[in-house]
């Protein structure tokens, strides 16, 4: 173990990271899959109905617009609401759950702009280390 954390035995360390890693690792592979994160930052400046989502969304399928909608709406992140007209019209909006995560969201995308160009650099030259290998 690491210096500092010697008081801890290794059964307990175990134990409590087991015990955590489960659901973090869930939510973070929720809040953390591309679509899931573009949806969130477009609901966040307004409730909108599906195909609205869809035209917003370059290059996400029905399937997979349902679909991570419904898994964002089961995680309490966003609530689908029904109005009863012909044909039903189904909006979705952030909840208080689904908003809170904007700050988070938001310095994630602040800093993804920020170091883009530093990262693209670093592909390229890795990418090119590759090839002459």
């Amino acid at each position: 173990m690491s210096e500092g954390y010697t008081d801890v035995t290794m059964a307990d360390s175990t134990h409590s990271q087991g015990q955590c890693c489960g659901p973090i690792r869930e939510t973070l592979s929720r809040v953390g899959d591309k679509w899931s994160l573009l949806i969130i930052s477009i609901l966040s400046d307004a409730p909108l109905r599906f195909n609205e989502l869809r035209r917003r969304i370059d290059g996400i399928s029905q399937r997979m617009l349902t679909r991570t909608l419904r898994e964002l709406e089961r995680d309490g992140l966003v609530t689908r609401t029904v109005t009863p007209t012909t044909p039903p019209s189904v909006e979705y909006a952030l909840n208080d759950l689904g908003r809170s995560l904007l700050e988070p969201v938001k310095a994630l995308v602040t800093w993804t702009m920020a170091n883009y160009p530093q990262i693209s650099k670093s592909q390229q030259r890795f990418d090119k280390r590759l090839k002459s290998i």
